[in-house]
């Protein structure tokens, strides 16, 4: 969290957590009953066990923010057990943090197989590490009984242990740490959200946009609490609903809610770094949605992380007036992942928000004279924009067209980004292919079965495509979830003519593995996305 010039004298940064205030006297504006209260950790402890022997809260504060660890990750706050226990006497709501931060070399070791990812990459480890920081801090809590609705991650430099940031590759491993923290405390059952500020989010994570994901914000060191009060009605630094507002003077941190709040858990979607478009049940793994020839019944296969799914559930009924479906990502910009639907009989294409646990929100239309187009794909952020967009081909010309989501369940204006794609057959997005931090598309060419990898270059254009597969006509059907099989590159799933499912597992660079047989009987189902 972030606290005065104290702390900042002993991490040499100006914006970290957990000292404590004796109240403001400001009155609050009128609009609002926010709640005002203070965020404690270590340097409440006795000196005697590392700490700076900072008071704790006044009795008249309303809530506490109790910090788990000492600093760092696999550390423990020395007080945990007599805050938590001031806390209880003194009948303060409560939430948790935790701090986040890239792992040792050791750590990377100890921890890097201790997940639900698969080990077998660097990104899987780096995933599975931030899940240990999260169950490390878990284990603190329930060794003390402290079971708060709300942790928080705290995201800011570490100088005992600093993020990497010189490079967009090593922000996007950082981000890699931050979301198995997520996973981590949703797994454990708790609700979690983010603590930051925009400076320090960008330089650690290149400005991650996490719109489902709450926010506590830091308007940093002031004497006041108005500018803290302002953080709670400005975007924040990751796009998420702000929950709660801090600042901090040379003693103490203060924090108030922005917003009548009762401290009970909040709801958070799944999110996930891979840009898979393919959550929809919000379980942290990809999944298939598929739709029954015979019954027009729309069909979740829910992925189980390691490459196969679930027995299918029912969760659409009459969706065979639709010829086109795909799945975006979250279109609307709530934190759930979404459906586009095109409808045969009218052209209008349809919003079909789901609810972030394979349910449905009320469909929405988002467009009209879609029925020009013969290919609809949801690749993820095309234009590096992280909104994100469609890809459609439109069948008297064969141009490819981008429409550019604006984050909210509607469009910039499209821009055309491709020409002569009616030679390809089967045009899918599988995210990062070719490991490069962008999204890419793969292409089958009708006339040779060829599979082309299109690279993107992250503003909406092409690197040189690269041929990646031959022999791609004997499947009829081809799609990706992205990563399905939990090692966190993008994968491909394939149904032959005879209807086993295969999944084309990537290598992350570009190449694949080999293949894997995950079903069987898929014939009955004509579209599989």
């Amino acid at each position: 969290m972030v606290v005065g010039s104290l702390r900042r004298t002993v991490l040499a940064l100006g914006t970290s957590l957990a000292l404590l205030f004796g109240f403001v006297t400001v009155a609050p504006p009128v609009h609002a009953a926010p709640l005002y209260g203070h965020d404690v950790s270590w340097p409440q402890c006795p000196s005697s066990v590392g700490g700076f022997g900072l008071p704790m809260p006044p009795v008249s504060t309303q809530f506490v923010i109790i910090g788990l660890t000492k600093g760092l990750p696999f550390t423990e706050n020395p007080c945990l057990a007599s805050q938590v226990n001031w806390a209880k006497t003194n009948n303060k709501k409560t939430h948790g943090y935790a701090m986040a931060a890239f792992p040792t070399a050791t750590q990377l070791n100890t921890y890097g197989a201790r997940g639900p990812w698969s080990a077998t990459t660097r990104a899987g480890k780096l995933s599975n590490v931030g899940y240990a920081e999260a169950k490390f801090a878990v284990a603190s809590m329930s060794r003390v009984g402290f079971r708060p609705p709300v942790v928080w991650i705290d995201v800011e430099p570490r100088p005992a242990q600093p993020w990497p940031t010189s490079t967009a590759a090593q922000k996007r491993d950082n981000r890699l740490i931050i979301e198995g923290l997520m996973r981590g405390l949703r797994d454990a059952g708790f609700s979690y959200g983010l603590y930051s500020y925009a400076a320090g989010w960008a330089d650690i994570t290149g400005s991650w946009r996490l719109p489902g994901v709450p926010v506590w914000a830091t308007a940093g060191r002031l004497d006041y609490p108005g500018e803290a009060l302002d953080r709670c009605k400005q975007p924040s630094f990751s796009g998420g609903r702000v929950y709660l507002s801090q600042w901090y003077d040379d003693t103490r941190d203060y924090d108030l809610t922005c917003e009548p709040y009762a401290f009970t858990p909040i709801a958070v979607p799944a999110s996930t770094l891979s840009r898979s478009t393919a959550d929809f049940d919000g379980d942290w793994n990809n999944d298939l949605l598929a739709r029954v020839t015979a019954t027009a019944d729309l069909r979740l296969y829910r992925g189980k992380g390691n490459g196969t799914v679930w027995a299918g559930a029912r969760i659409g009924a009459g969706w065979a007036p639709l010829n086109a479906l795909e799945t975006p990502g979250d279109f609307n910009g709530d934190g759930k992942a979404d459906v586009l639907a095109r409808e045969a009989a009218t052209g209008y294409l349809w919003l079909y928000r789901g609810n972030g646990v394979g349910g449905w929100l009320p469909r929405i239309r988002v467009g009209q004279g879609w029925n020009g187009f013969n290919s609809i794909v949801g690749p993820g952020d095309f234009n590096g924009d992280q909104f994100v967009d469609v890809l459609a081909r439109e069948r008297s010309t064969g141009y490819l067209w981008l429409y550019r989501g604006n984050g909210t369940g509607g469009w910039f204006p499209r821009v055309r980004v491709g020409t002569g794609w009616n030679g390809f057959n089967s045009i899918v997005g599988p995210g990062d292919f070719n490991g490069d931090g962008q999204v890419d598309l793969l292409a089958r060419e009708a006339a040779t079965g060829y599979l082309w990898l299109y690279p993107g270059n992250g503003t909406g254009g092409w690197l040189p495509r690269v041929r990646v597969g031959t022999g791609w006509n004997s499947l009829s059907a081809v799609m990706s979830p992205g990563d399905f099989n939990g090692d966190r590159t993008a994968d491909v799933v394939g149904r032959d003519r005879q209807g086993n499912l295969w999944l084309y597992r990537g290598n992350g660079s570009a190449g694949w593995l080999p293949r894997v047989q995950v079903g069987s009987g898929w014939s009955g189902l004509n579209s599989i996305f």
